[in-house]
């Protein structure tokens, strides 16, 4: 795939490479490209790094297709949306994201290397944020390596999740650092040496034993809200890890509801949204009503 960019004037006299990191390309990139057969070029002549840019010329390189190990396996896949440089994907409570040694098929990883084959694609599969196995919602994944650490560095996820307890009515942000528990390979708790991590909440709607909230991680550490909420004092619902399991839902009330992506070239970015799958609406519709506490999220 080749990638074109056009030096505007605010960037007239630049450097080549200073161009290159202006446009968001990464400096491990930079260096990658330049040693390929075509390397970097400026109106379609292999130009040095160091060689200044001028208003009007176009500079280009050319992104190796990328080839995956991870098994096809034809798993139904919810696409939400996607284009040349990212595909955002909805991912039901249950499938794991990626092959590790306990699930080494039916994940989410599977279903699109599947997907890319039915087309006669190759590729990867780039994860840019995981969620657990028990939680739903929006997984974005970068197609290609320019766009990776750009929707890594600017991509803003929105979760709604149900908890044990009423909450009071209002904003907040829990601070407080999360590291692996002893003795434990999969569980974190709060640690004064642990990782700085914290988390934005509102509080959506609280009744009849449960509050629903909407939460921003201003951090991304495993198990990260799951953790937070659990330690002051309203663990999710379900979250046998962290709280209790619950008979009415089998999984943690853990959704990724909306993911805003930044667009390339400029342009404002777009935020898409996965609906509210139907365990976590029950449990809605029990705090104070599905209509009344969709229409605040």
């Amino acid at each position: 795939m080749w990638l074109n960019f056009a030096v505007k004037p605010h960037r007239h006299g630049m450097k080549l490479g200073e161009f290159l990191k202006s446009e968001d390309i990464s400096a491990s990139l930079i260096k990658q490209v330049k040693y390929t057969q075509t390397g970097i070029l400026v109106d379609g002549i292999r130009t040095n790094t160091n060689a200044t840019v001028y208003t009007g010329q176009r500079v280009s390189f050319f992104l190796q297709e990328e080839k995956s190990d991870v098994m096809c396996e034809p798993i139904p896949l919810s696409i939400v949306a996607q284009n040349q440089h990212f595909v955002l994907l909805n991912k039901p409570a249950g499938m794991v994201v990626h092959p590790t040694f306990n699930y080494n098929n039916g994940t989410l990883a599977n279903a699109w290397m599947a997907y890319l084959a039915a087309q006669g694609k190759s590729g990867v599969f780039r994860p840019i944020n995981r969620i657990d196995k028990d939680t739903s919602g929006l997984v974005l994944c970068a197609k290609n390596s320019y766009a990776a650490p750009i929707l890594a560095q600017k991509a803003e996820k929105t979760y709604l999740a149900v908890a044990v307890g009423e909450m009071p009515l209002r904003d907040g942000k829990i601070n407080l650092p999360i590291g692996r528990s002893e003795g434990s390979m999969i569980k974190r708790e709060i640690s004064k040496d642990g990782q700085p991590s914290i988390t934005q909440y509102t509080v959506l709607a609280a009744a009849n034993g449960y509050t629903a909230l909407k939460l921003k991680l201003l951090t991304g550490r495993t198990h990260q809200i799951r953790v937070h909420l659990s330690a002051i004092g309203y663990p999710l619902v379900g979250d046998w890890l962290y709280g209790t399991a619950n008979e009415q839902l089998n999984r943690q009330a853990l959704h990724c509801f909306s993911m805003k992506i930044p667009t390339f070239g400029g342009k404002a970015a777009q935020e898409f949204f996965a609906p509210v799958p139907p365990d976590m609406q029950r449990l809605y519709q029990r705090i104070i009503g599905e209509n009344t506490l969709l229409g605040r999220i």
